[in-house]
């Protein structure tokens, strides 16, 4: 059995090298054992039905839906909206400081709801004495929100790559984010990191 006082005596290099060597000889991708496989394959079937049942609903909403409608819980849903965004800056914010993975789905929750907010601010001030006061929040606030989430959660993801990259002793430029798989140690870029 090797020490740790050992290993540390090891060159960065020789370290590196053992490293690899370790993590080869138990290479396996956890997403292609038999019941990952199948929970793909599910997901990736129940994902094909949603798109391919939400665009003939999203036709036929475009020609039924009503131009007006009086909504009687107009004040709980944007009150709930809101609580939801609060809760997710919170979130977030709680994670960022813990530095926690889970950081990135907040952020990207957070951007995601700060987009919709903005959508539905300007769509339902439509034509009415609201709408340059929606469009300007949406273009002042909401939207270059999302859009330092969404840099926030992509730069988090690309930092953990890095950490990776440069854990496992490689040499060479991190792969770009489109070419990193699920699972990644030990794996090569072309197939897939």
């Amino acid at each position: 059995m090797v020490s740790v006082d050992e290993l540390r005596r090891l060159p960065s290099e020789e370290r590196a090298e053992l490293l690899r060597a370790l993590i080869a000889l138990s290479d396996e991708d956890p997403l292609e054992q038999p019941r990952y496989r199948r929970r793909r394959g599910l997901v990736l079937a129940f994902l094909v039905a949603c798109c391919a049942w939400l665009i003939p609903w999203t036709v036929v909403l475009g020609f039924t839906l009503p131009q007006h409608y009086k909504a009687e819980q107009w004040g709980a849903a944007w009150i709930g909206f809101d609580v939801a965004l609060t809760a997710a800056f919170a979130f977030t914010a709680f994670a960022v400081w813990r530095r926690l993975q889970i950081a990135i789905l907040g952020q990207i929750i957070t951007g995601t709801l700060l987009v919709c907010d903005a959508w539905f601010d300007v769509m339902l001030s439509w034509g009415s004495g609201e709408f340059i006061v929606s469009v300007a929040t949406a273009l002042l606030g909401e939207l270059p929100l999302a859009v330092l989430m969404f840099v926030g959660a992509r730069t988090l993801v690309l930092t953990t790559v890095r950490a990776l990259w440069v854990r496992e002793g490689r040499a060479g430029p991190v792969p770009r984010l489109r070419e990193v798989r699920l699972v990644t140690i030990g794996r090569s870029v072309g197939g897939g990191f």
